[in-house]
């Protein structure tokens, strides 16, 4: 059973881990802490991007001839293999830890097997110390890895009686300054930042990460546009501009000339079985191919009702105004589900007050069944 002090070590890995968010793409984010003999501090680190040394690699640098001896507390199982970097768990082997503590064994099937290596080797081994914690933390590589797709979150912001926008279309600003500051704060979390053609032509939005501190490192995530007709995105638009890149996702058939030479890359997919709209599932494996483990969904009821009725949505992130419009596009459309018993349950997991607004972050539940309505 893990220690006071691993536990402690752990949750401090857990907190390193979560500055690579948005940076570690398609490798998951990852802390470590190295304790010496005696149980002490001795040096932390974690993954800080793609290609870069891994977490365990950071904390033995700093921990030096400390960690002989010592233990090494890891969010995940320490890989196994050779990438672009060697296997974590032949480093912790040759610095001489007698113990390594982890809280998620890792479900990659090119990676995994670091615990039996480190086994093999003599070294104590114990997985599962605040894993649910680390688990989270993680969400997003951990779904892409199991569902093979990227991990996707739908925020979206609207008023208490359900508009995201007014009667005639306007809807800035319905949500506050503090809300839309957390908006980027999701942004630079994710890999891609998606929006539909409606979005595309009322809003002209530019998509980047904006409003963060001068000192915060920001990984521009990939700005991506579902326009299966090719006409929404103009040259000269906000989202066409270097702060970022951009995909232009249209229908096999559409007629994108007026793309060329705006830099912006154009994927065709094919369209969705309804013929309205593009087909969800094609997309996200298009941007799985392209190294995308995440993706936030920022686009309005259309696009939404599509992703849910995919089946393709993994959160929700509502920003609810204090503000009513009682009449106004609502924030979600059509989502294929035709009466009460098809509602797609959710469960809240937070609820913070952002200036007056309230957001609240919930996931899908299992439907329920017929037994348990009556």
């Amino acid at each position: 059973m893990a220690t006071a002090a691993e536990t402690r070590a752990m949750r401090r890995a857990i907190e390193l881990a979560a500055h690579g968010l948005g940076h570690t793409s398609p490798n998951p984010v990852v802390g470590c802490v190295i304790l010496d003999a005696h149980g002490d501090h001795a040096g932390e680190g974690w993954h800080r991007r793609a290609g870069g040394p891994h977490a365990e690699v950071e904390a033995l640098r700093e921990a030096g001839d400390r960690a002989r001896g010592g233990t090494a507390v890891v969010t995940l199982e320490p890989c196994n293999h050779t990438g672009r970097t060697g296997p974590c768990s032949q480093a912790l082997i040759a610095a001489g830890v007698t113990r390594v503590v982890y809280a998620v064994a890792d479900p990659n099937p090119t990676a995994t097997g670091g615990a039996a290596a480190l086994l093999a080797a003599g070294i104590d081994v114990e997985g599962g110390v605040l894993a649910d914690e680390a688990a989270a933390g993680n969400e997003a590589w951990l779904t892409s890895v199991l569902r093979h797709r990227p991990f996707v979150l739908w925020k979206y912001a609207a008023t208490l009686d359900g508009r995201s926008a007014a009667a005639d279309g306007t809807s800035r600003w319905i949500t506050s300054p503090e809300s839309r500051a957390d908006v980027h704060r999701l942004r630079a979390g994710a890999d891609a930042v998606l929006v539909g053609s409606g979005t595309a032509r009322a809003d002209d939005p530019h998509l980047a990460v904006r409003h963060r501190d001068a000192d915060d490192e920001v990984t521009q995530p990939l700005r991506v546009v579902l326009d299966s007709g090719g006409t929404a995105v103009a040259p000269g638009a906000r989202v066409l501009d270097d702060a970022a890149p951009t995909v232009i996702a249209v229908a096999q058939d559409a007629d994108t000339a007026h793309l060329a030479g705006t830099g912006a890359e154009v994927l065709r997919l094919p369209r969705a079985a309804d013929g309205r709209g593009l087909d969800i599932a094609a997309l996200l494996r298009a941007l799985y191919e392209r190294d995308v483990r995440s993706v936030l969904l920022e686009g309005g009821p259309t696009l939404a009702g599509a992703f849910l009725a995919a089946g393709a949505v993994d959160k929700i992130v509502s920003y609810l105004a204090p503000v009513l419009l009682g009449d106004g596009p609502a924030a979600l459309a059509d989502a294929g589900i035709t009466t009460i018993t098809q509602a797609l349950r959710l469960e809240v997991t937070d609820t913070v007050r952002l200036g007056p607004d309230l957001r609240i972050t919930a996931v899908p539940s299992a439907l329920p069944t017929d037994s348990e309505e009556n």
